[in-house]
Parts: structure tokens; C-alpha cells; sequence
């Protein structure tokens, strides 16, 4: 079975919508030692998703590639990268 990868995102700057470029994506609520646990978050049809943990709403963003976000910063590890 082929992986796909899974960015990880975060919310350090606290804001009340994240914008992303993607729809399947791991929340960490914050960069490590002060992450949550992290959860696999999907939109499937729709267009944003709450995290359960943090209540960061993320909102999809067509204009955005896969390891931008809005605020920036956001996005931990990008395509290509692996996650530390």
C-alpha cells in the first residue's frame, strides 16, 4: 500500500481560522513540548474542520499550496519533508 504523506499543522499564534491548502492533515494545537495529541483531521466534502482538542478552526483555501498557510507558520512540516 503506497503512503501519502500527512502535513502537520499547528496554531502557535493562536488565531480563530487557519487557512490551509490541504484537507487531510494531522493538528498538533502547538509545536512541541506544548502540542496536543496529535489527531488526523479530514474535510472530506467540506470545506473547513474543528479541532477537538484545540478548537482551531481550519478553513480550506484553494489559492493555498500544500505547505502554505494563513497566518503563516502554521504548517510544521511540508511536502517532501519528514516530520521530526
Amino acid at each position: 500500500m503506497a503512503q501519502k504523506f500527512v502535513p502537520h499543522l499547528t496554531n502557535d499564534p493562536g488565531a480563530e481560522k487557519v487557512f490551509v491548502g490541504v484537507k487531510e492533515f494531522n493538528c498538533m494545537g502547538a509545536k512541541p513540548p506544548f502540542d496536543h495529541p496529535h489527531v488526523f483531521l479530514d474535510m472530506g466534502g467540506d470545506n473547513q474542520v474543528l479541532c477537538p482538542y484545540c478548537s482551531t478552526l481550519y478553513v480550506f483555501d484553494p489559492r493555498l499550496g500544500v505547505s502554505e498557510s494563513d497566518p503563516k507558520g502554521c504548517i510544521v512540516n511540508a511536502v517532501g519533508e519528514h516530520a521530526a
